[in-house]
C-alpha cells in the first residue's frame, strides 16, 4: 500500500493552479541564495528557519515586483487572543516584531491628517486651523491575480508624530512629555480596534477610522489629478470625471467619514459649489451594511465629533438639513419621517447616526445576503427605501475557492480535479458538473478518504495542542465564528449538555461518537460573550474527564481562532453549525467555506444559509428553528423562556446544573448571569429553538450512521457551492454598482512582448 500524499505533494499535483508556480528553478535558487547572504547577512551554518523563510519571500517577492509595476502602468495607460484558566486573555499581537518582508514603505507619499483645531469662515472661503497635524505613512503590499499577471495594491497606513524630537526640550526638562506626544500620534495604528466602553477608547476609535479615510481620500484625489503613471504633476483640475475613475465601497459605517471628508476637500480645498460637490461625492460612494442588531450601528456623540473633527461636523449638519428637505418635500407633514430618518438623534447625548449617513451620501445601498437585504428594506431602513428605492441592492457574500479549497483542501482539490478538470478553480459553477458523480462509487470512496485524512491530521494537531485524546471516527461537530449572543453557541452549549446527560443516564446505550469544537473570540469589553467562553471550556473540563463518556464525546474550545486555524479546522469539519437566530445573521462567509470543504450544515434559515439551502436543495440540509416570520409572530406574542422551562425537562435539568454550579464547583454561582439572561431577557430565544435543534442534531448522527449516504450529500452540497464564490460576488459589484465591466483578460509579463 503506497503512503498517503502529503499537502505539499498534492500542490504539486495539481499543477494547473500555478499557485506556487515554478519558472526557472536554477534561477529561483540562484536568487535565495543570494537573499540569504547578502539581504540578510546568514550563510547555511547560523540560518535559522525565518531566515530562511525571509529568503523565501525575498525571492518570491522579486517575481512579484515586475508584475506589479507592470499592472500599475497598466491601469494609468488604461485609465483601487489566549485563553488562560478557561478565560479569555487578550494579547498583543507584535506581528511587525520582525518586520514584514511583504510590504514596501512610500515615504516619499507620507501625508498630513488633521485632528481638533477650529474653523473659521473667511474672504477666501472655510478654513479648518490650529490643528493637531499626525503623518500617515503608506505601505504598500502586493495582491497578484490567479494566472493572470495581474499584482495589486493593498496600501496601509501608519501614523507618524510629525516632528523628531528638539534638542532643547530635553535640555529643559520636556524629553518625558515628547515622548508622550509622539506616543500619542503613533497609538493611532499601533493597537487595532481599541475596547471602546470608555471615552478615550471612543476618541482613539474615531481618530483610526478618520486617519484611514483622510490618506486614503488624500491619495485617491492625488492619484486622479496625476493621470499618467509615475506623473507627479496634477493635469487633472475638473471633478466631472471623478465618480468614472474612482468608485469608494463603504464596508459598514466604519469609513463612513468618507463622506464629509470627501465634501470638506471638494469644498473647502478645491472650491466647488455645494450641489456639484455633492453630486460627485453621491455617485462615487457606496454603502455595504453587514448588520441589523442596531447596537452595532455606528452613532459617534456629536460632542466627540465636535472636538475632533469640528469641520465635519458642521458638514454633517448641512448635509441633514439638505437632506430632510428632501424629505419633507417627499412626505408633507409627516414629522415623525423626519425624526426617524434624521442623521441627528436627539437624546440625552446627541449622536450622529452613521449608517443614515452612509445611505444619504450613496448612490448604492447593498446587505450582503438576499433575505439580508429584504430585512433591511423592511425594516431599519424601511423609511430610506420609501424615499429611494432604486439605491437598494442585494449582493451575497462569497469566499475564494484559491484559499478555500486548493490552497487548504488540496487533497479534496486534487479529487474534483481528477473529474472534471480544473477550470473550476476561476470558474467555480462548473462545480455543477460533480453532480454526475452522486452515485460514482470510487468518487463517494475518494471524497470519503479525503475527509478521514484531514480528521486525521487534525486530530493530531488536537491531540498536541490539548492534550484531549481525539476519536478520529468520531463526527466532528464544529462552531467557529466570533463569540456573540446572537449566533448562538449558547444552543450549541445546551445540545451538549444534553448528549452528557443522555449518556450518564444510559451509558450502556450506542451512542454516534461526537468532538464538538467552538472557536470564536469576543469582543474585549463584551462580558457575557466572555462568560460563553468560560462555560464552553467548562463543560469541556467535565466531559471530558468523565470515565463512562469516555472517548464518545468530547469537548474542545479552539483558542485564539485565525485564519491559519481555520485552514486547517474546516477541511477535517463533518458538520458546520449555523445557528443564529433567523433575521439577525447579515449573511456569513464560514458557513460557505464548511460546504465547499465537504462539511453538511446544520442551521437556521438565515443569512446566506437560506441560499446555501436553495442552491443544494433543503433535503440536504439540515434546517431547524424559526424562520424570520416565526420570530416577528413570537415577538408580537412576547416571548416567555419560563414556558419551555416548565415544559421541557432535558432544559429544566440543564439550567439546574448551570444554577447549582455542576459545571463550576468551586464557583456555584459563576454562570448565574448566563441563566438569569436566558431565563429573563434573551433577545435571541435560545430556549424557542432548543427542541427542534435537538431533533435536528438526532437526524444528523442518524445519517452519520450511514458514511455512504453521508457523502452522496456532502458532494451534492460541494456540487451546488459555486454561487458562493468571491469571483461572482465581486463582478457583480463591478457592474452594478461600480460600473465596470469584469475582465479575464491575461496582463503580458514584464518581459513579454505587448
Amino acid at each position: 500500500m503506497s503512503r498517503p500524499l502529503t499537502d505539499q505533494e498534492k500542490r504539486k499535483q495539481i499543477s494547473v493552479r500555478g499557485l506556487a508556480g515554478v519558472e526557472n528553478v536554477t534561477e529561483l535558487k540562484k536568487n535565495f541564495n543570494r537573499h540569504l547572504h547578502f539581504t540578510l547577512v546568514k550563510d547555511r551554518n547560523v540560518a535559522t528557519p525565518r531566515d530562511y523563510y525571509f529568503a523565501l519571500a525575498h525571492t518570491v517577492r522579486d517575481h512579484l515586483v515586475g508584475r506589479w509595476i507592470r499592472t500599475q502602468q497598466h491601469y494609468y495607460e488604461k485609465d483601487p487572543k489566549k485563553i488562560c484558566g478557561g478565560w479569555q486573555m487578550e494579547e498583543a499581537d507584535d506581528w511587525l516584531r520582525y518586520g514584514n518582508p511583504w510590504e514596501k514603505a512610500r515615504p516619499e507619499f507620507m501625508l498630513p491628517v488633521h485632528f481638533y483645531g477650529h474653523v473659521e469662515h473667511t474672504s477666501h472661503g472655510v478654513e479648518w486651523v490650529d490643528t493637531q497635524v499626525v503623518l500617515a505613512m503608506p505601505y504598500d503590499t502586493p495582491v497578484p491575480g490567479y494566472r493572470n499577471n495581474f499584482v495589486n495594491t493593498m496600501r496601509l497606513w501608519s501614523a507618524k508624530a510629525p516632528n523628531d524630537f528638539n534638542l532643547k526640550d530635553f535640555n529643559v526638562g520636556g524629553y518625558i512629555q515628547a515622548v508622550l506626544d509622539r506616543n500619542l500620534a503613533e497609538n493611532i495604528s499601533r493597537v487595532l480596534y481599541p475596547n471602546d466602553n470608555f471615552f478615550e477608547g471612543k476618541e482613539l476609535r474615531l481618530k483610526q477610522e478618520y486617519f484611514v479615510v483622510a490618506a486614503t481620500l488624500q491619495d485617491i484625489i492625488r492619484r486622479f489629478k496625476s493621470s499618467k503613471f509615475g506623473c507627479r504633476d496634477p493635469v487633472r483640475t475638473n471633478f466631472d470625471a471623478f465618480p468614472d475613475k474612482v468608485a469608494i465601497q463603504l464596508n459598514d459605517t466604519h469609513p463612513s467619514l468618507a463622506i464629509p471628508e470627501l465634501m470638506r476637500i471638494l469644498v473647502d480645498l478645491e472650491r466647488l459649489e455645494w450641489d456639484k460637490a455633492w453630486d460627485v461625492t453621491v455617485r462615487t460612494c457606496a454603502y455595504t451594511n453587514h448588520t441589523v442588531l442596531p447596537e452595532a450601528l455606528e452613532r459617534w456623540p456629536v460632542h466627540l465629533i465636535e472636538t475632533l473633527l469640528p469641520r465635519h461636523l458642521q458638514i454633517i449638519y448641512e448635509i441633514n438639513q439638505r437632506f430632510l428637505n428632501r424629505v419633507a418635500a417627499a412626505f408633507p407633514g409627516d414629522v415623525d419621517r423626519l425624526r426617524r430618518m434624521s442623521l441627528v438623534e436627539e437624546g440625552a447625548v446627541k449622536r450622529i447616526n452613521m449608517a443614515h449617513l452612509c445611505i444619504a451620501g450613496s448612490h448604492a445601498v447593498n446587505g450582503v445576503a438576499r433575505i439580508h437585504s429584504e430585512i433591511l428594506k423592511k425594516t431599519i431602513f424601511k423609511d430610506f427605501y420609501e424615499l429611494e428605492p432604486h439605491k437598494f441592492q442585494n449582493k451575497t457574500n462569497g469566499i475564494t475557492p484559491r484559499r478555500w479549497l486548493v490552497l487548504c483542501n488540496p487533497g479534496l482539490a486534487e479529487v474534483i480535479a481528477e473529474r472534471i478538470g480544473e477550470e473550476y478553480i476561476s470558474d467555480l459553477d462548473q462545480l455543477r458538473k460533480l453532480l454526475s458523480y452522486v452515485d460514482d462509487e470510487a468518487f463517494i470512496r475518494d471524497v470519503a478518504k479525503v475527509k478521514q485524512e484531514n480528521k486525521l491530521k487534525f486530530s493530531a494537531y488536537l491531540e498536541k495542542e490539548y492534550k484531549v485524546h481525539i476519536n478520529p471516527n468520531s463526527l466532528f461537530d464544529v462552531q467557529v465564528k466570533r463569540i456573540h449572543e446572537y449566533k448562538r453557541q449558547l444552543l450549541n452549549c445546551l445540545h451538549v449538555i444534553t448528549m452528557y446527560n443522555r449518556i450518564k443516564k444510559e451509558p450502556n446505550k450506542f451512542f454516534v461518537p461526537r468532538t464538538v469544537m467552538i472557536g470564536g473570540k469576543a469582543a474585549p469589553g463584551y462580558h457575557m460573550a466572555k462568560m460563553i467562553i468560560k462555560l464552553i471550556t467548562a463543560i469541556g473540563d467535565v466531559v471530558n474527564h468523565d470515565p463512562v463518556v469516555g472517548d464518545r464525546l468530547r469537548v474542545i474550545f479552539l483558542e485564539n481562532y485565525r485564519v491559519s486555524l481555520a485552514e486547517k479546522v474546516i477541511p477535517a469539519a463533518d458538520l458546520s453549525e449555523q445557528i443564529s437566530t433567523a433575521g439577525t445573521e447579515a449573511s456569513g462567509t464560514g458557513n460557505m467555506k464548511f460546504m465547499l470543504n465537504g462539511a453538511l450544515t446544520i442551521g437556521t434559515m438565515d443569512g446566506a444559509n437560506v441560499e446555501m439551502a436553495e442552491e443544494a436543495g433543503e433535503e440536504n440540509f439540515f434546517i431547524f428553528g424559526m424562520r424570520v416570520e416565526d420570530v416577528d409572530r413570537l415577538d408580537q406574542r412576547g416571548y416567555n423562556a419560563q414556558e419551555y422551562y416548565d415544559r421541557i425537562p432535558e432544559l429544566r435539568q440543564i439550567i439546574e446544573q448551570l444554577s447549582s454550579g455542576f459545571f463550576s464547583p468551586k464557583q456555584p454561582d459563576l454562570f448565574k448571569d448566563i441563566v438569569k439572561m436566558l431565563m429573563h431577557h434573551d433577545r435571541f430565544k435560545v430556549f424557542a429553538d432548543y427542541e427542534d435543534y435537538i431533533k435536528c442534531q438526532e437526524k444528523v448522527s442518524a445519517l452519520y450512521k450511514n458514511p455512504r449516504e453521508w457523502t452522496r450529500m456532502v458532494i451534492r452540497n460541494i456540487a451546488t457551492s459555486g454561487k458562493f464564490s468571491s469571483d461572482r460576488t465581486i463582478a457583480q459589484y463591478a457592474r452594478e454598482i461600480w460600473g465596470v465591466e469584469p475582465t479575464r483578460q491575461r496582463l503580458p509579463a514584464p518581459d513579454e512582448k505587448i
